[in-house]
């Protein structure tokens, strides 16, 4: 029933979304979660956002498991160093590292073309979502090679290399899925995996606040978009990281990048209401009709 409870992980951008949802489900599995991020109780990081990292350690320690929030900028180098040297002094051990850090959505320019865009902050989102994900990694992957084991997960948007509609956007996400695959190259020998991982439709806390809805009444917005009926809460990419995190065998997966829709048919776990959504095959049959249509 707790298959985690003797992992140690740390889950860097816990705040909402994607990263709260899988710090909550390792700990569902018994695993010790350090969440981080800047958002703290009384001192939020992100306009018009109340979730903090404090919230998402006390769910995961209800959830099971035991949640330690740290405030950490993964932008400042020295603030990263710390964390992992108290993660090594207080568990001598690392087994997880899921990197979700983002912090884009406000610099995000939708319909904008590449060189009208304000490049403050499209290099700001690289700083907040790529060198982040460097400067983390780099911490962690020591503790995991010293002891002969590991697991990062890069997490992305989409399992390809497609298009995704905003130069700065598009950036941050793929290479996400490239330090997966560059990562595991070199840690493959140290007995160390790497991957990137991709929710679908993800029916976040800012995306049920866009629609005007709350997860209890989310099927209210399928109206103003027919795609959100396949969507997924952030229980159900949390329950693939768990799955992966529990597998012997996770060393297959290394360098690739996966998507829930995918790992759902490997492990089987579920979306908090019972259900498994596939966005992967809904979108392809969508664009199939684009095409013929």
């Amino acid at each position: 029933m707790h298959p985690l409870s003797e992992k140690i992980a740390v889950v860097a951008g816990a705040t909402r979304g994607a990263g709260r949802g899988i710090a909550v489900r390792l700990g569902e599995a018994g695993a010790t979660v350090y969440c981080t991020g800047r958002s703290v109780t009384g001192r939020s990081a992100t306009a018009g956002r109340l979730e903090t990292i404090d919230e998402t350690a006390a769910l995961v320690t209800a959830a099971g498991g035991i949640g330690i929030a740290v405030r950490v900028d993964h932008t400042i180098e020295a603030q990263v160093r710390v964390l992992f040297e108290r993660v090594a002094a207080e568990q001598g051990r690392l087994d997880l590292l899921v990197n979700d850090v983002w912090g884009g959505d406000e610099l995000t320019e939708w319909g904008v073309p590449f060189w009208e865009l304000a490049l403050d902050k499209g290099l700001l989102m690289q700083q907040r979502a790529v060198h982040s994900h460097i400067i983390t990694a780099r911490y962690a992957a020591p503790l995991m090679v010293h002891q002969g084991h590991g697991l990062i997960i890069e997490i992305t948007d989409g399992d390809t290399l497609d298009y995704r509609g905003n130069l700065f956007y598009d950036l941050a996400k793929t290479s996400a899925i490239r330090l997966a695959g560059a990562m595991a190259e070199e840690l493959r020998p140290h007995g160390v995996t790497a991957l990137a991982h991709t929710p679908g439709f993800l029916r976040s806390e800012a995306m049920l606040d866009h629609f005007g809805v709350t997860e209890a009444t989310w099927r209210d917005a399928i109206a103003q978009d027919p795609h959100f009926a396949f969507s997924e809460t952030p229980t159900y990419i949390g329950r693939a990281v768990a799955a992966l995190a529990a597998d012997p065998g996770v060393t297959r997966w290394s360098g690739m990048a996966l998507s829930t829709w995918r790992l759902v048919r490997e492990y089987g776990f579920i979306d908090a209401d019972g259900s498994q959504p596939d966005w992967g095959a809904h979108y392809a049959e969508y664009l199939a009709g684009q095409a013929a249509g």
